[in-house]
């Protein structure tokens, strides 16, 4: 190979790495609308058929089953009074088919009595998604709350390494 073959496929590797990077993070970003909009459909299609999702009070397997939390209360409880589900900036990582994605994210509640929201709960995310027939799914979301727990910042500490 030549220098310039060399210069032409190191560029050729950035750009993927960009798209991918752009991709996931059109994922994640899709999360927060679909799930306050209540649209579970919108929402399954972000997942894998087999993910799963972590959460410290629960575990859902299955896309079929995360469709399902947004169909049922309690969700449907937070959204009909008022809720907003918040990512901050995402730290994305892309190991050629795989992915990890670290961030925090603010459930946002609505306060009855007033008009004005609360945080309600702000929770460390690891997010892990594959490549699947050319597009990016979550196949697995670990979440914990970041309430003073190792293991929450255990989670996020894993994005600097």
């Amino acid at each position: 190979m030549t220098d310039i073959d060399d210069r032409v496929a190191s560029l050729l590797e950035r750009v993927q790495r960009l798209e991918d990077t752009a991709a996931i993070h059109a994922v994640l970003t899709a999360y927060g609308p679909a799930v306050d909009a209540g649209d579970a459909a919108a929402v399954g299609k972000l997942w894998a058929p087999d993910a799963v999702y972590d959460l410290d009070i629960t575990v859902l397997t299955g896309r079929d089953a995360i469709t399902e939390m947004v169909r049922t209360a309690p969700h449907q409880d937070y959204i009909n009074s008022g809720c907003g589900h918040l990512l901050d900036p995402v730290n994305i990582q892309v190991e050629g088919d795989t992915a990890v994605a670290t961030c925090h994210s603010m459930l946002l509640r609505r306060n009855d009595d007033e008009d004005s929201f609360r945080v309600w709960r702000v929770t460390a995310n690891r997010f892990e998604l594959a490549r699947t027939d050319g597009s990016w799914l979550i196949t697995r979301r670990t979440a914990r709350l970041l309430d003073g727990r190792t293991e929450a910042r255990e989670l996020l500490a894993r994005a600097s390494r």
